[in-house]
């Protein structure tokens, strides 16, 4: 038995540089471009058609993963399952990005961010474990609600498909944890597919998925090739850099974490709109976002333990409650003897 964390040690993946960074400075990166590429796009919805565009960020994704994965050679190594899991990933991104940009281009991108919040909170609600964490999900709540100050009123169609990106951002984390963690870090040593192949086939499922209804509106761009390159640059930061980075934080994150981590978005939201399209923050708006700010900075992140259970100073939730045990709670017994 001593020799058991050894073992497992050995056969561990050797940590390379990203393993070596918090998992949320990953989540960080990712909130940048997750906003960065709409916003980007919300420009070209003026001369190109906003499914066009969201098929140009697709497609555009689609062709980066290709020629940097080739995920068809996942065909033959996958699991019914795995297979069935992917293809689900590629229905949700297809449809759930087209809707984000139906959202963002009938309503302010702060409240599309906040709307899609909304479906992460119940994620989030599901694995608050202790009254810290669930201290810290009622102040994130709170920041987003400040920022949102959703009125639904005038633009319905709009908070239609800001509704339906909700709920299909809550399916894209549900899969794609699942997905992060059916190929690890270690996937790659074992000659097996990782998560980021994985993504890349559901990737490209997506941008068969999206043609008939984005190809049309795309023309416009083919005949002037910088929309055409605007296009790719959108799907670059929206559907790449995130995406991947996503996939590295939840192999390595709780979902309800990750979930709750998601808060920053409408934050970000609202810094990068007010940046790029020059949507100005309030001071509620500023308010909301030290709320979220501060939800994120006290949650505390499961501990997950391996191996044989051990008794941590103060500790006796590991020792029974039994008579002729008492030497094992002795102050500073940080352990039991082998």
């Amino acid at each position: 038995m001593p020799d058991q964390p050894q073992a497992e040690a050995a056969d561990a993946p050797p940590r390379g540089r990203l393993d070596r960074l918090p998992p949320q400075s990953f989540f960080l990166v990712s909130a940048i471009f997750h906003y960065l590429g709409p916003s980007l796009a919300v420009l070209l919805f003026a001369r190109i058609d906003v499914l066009g565009v969201a098929w140009l960020r697709i497609a555009s994704a689609a062709v980066v993963f290709a020629l940097w994965r080739r995920p068809w050679r996942l065909i033959g190594r996958l699991g019914t399952g795995e297979r069935w899991n992917l293809l689900a990933l590629g229905l949700v991104l297809a449809v759930m990005n087209s809707a984000f940009y139906l959202a963002v281009d009938r309503l302010p991108l702060s409240t599309v961010g906040a709307i899609e919040f909304l479906g992460t909170v119940i994620l989030a609600a599901a694995g608050a474990r202790t009254r810290r964490n669930a201290g810290a999900l009622v102040l994130t709540t709170a920041g987003v609600v400040t920022i949102s100050s959703i009125r639904i009123t005038g633009h319905q169609l709009g908070f239609v498909f800001a509704f339906a990106n909700c709920a299909l951002f809550m399916l894209y984390i549900v899969l794609g944890h699942r997905m992060a963690n059916a190929g690890g870090r270690g996937a790659a040593q074992a000659g097996r597919p990782t998560s980021i192949d994985r993504l890349a086939g559901a990737m490209l499922i997506a941008a068969v998925i999206a043609t008939p209804w984005g190809l049309g509106g795309t023309r416009p761009a083919f005949g002037h090739p910088i929309w055409l390159l605007a296009g790719a640059g959108v799907g670059v930061c929206s559907s790449v850099i995130p995406y991947v980075i996503d996939q590295l934080a939840m192999a390595r994150l709780p979902r309800a974490t990750f979930s709750l981590m998601l808060a920053l978005l409408p934050v970000f939201a609202t810094i990068i709109g007010a940046i790029v399209l020059r949507q100005i923050p309030t001071v509620r708006d500023a308010a909301g976002i030290t709320l979220v700010v501060l939800g994120v900075a006290i949650h505390q992140q499961e501990r997950k333990q391996r191996g044989i259970h051990t008794a941590g100073i103060g500790r006796a939730d590991s020792i029974p409650d039994l008579p002729g045990h008492d030497e094992l709670r002795q102050p500073g017994r940080a352990r039991l003897a082998p």
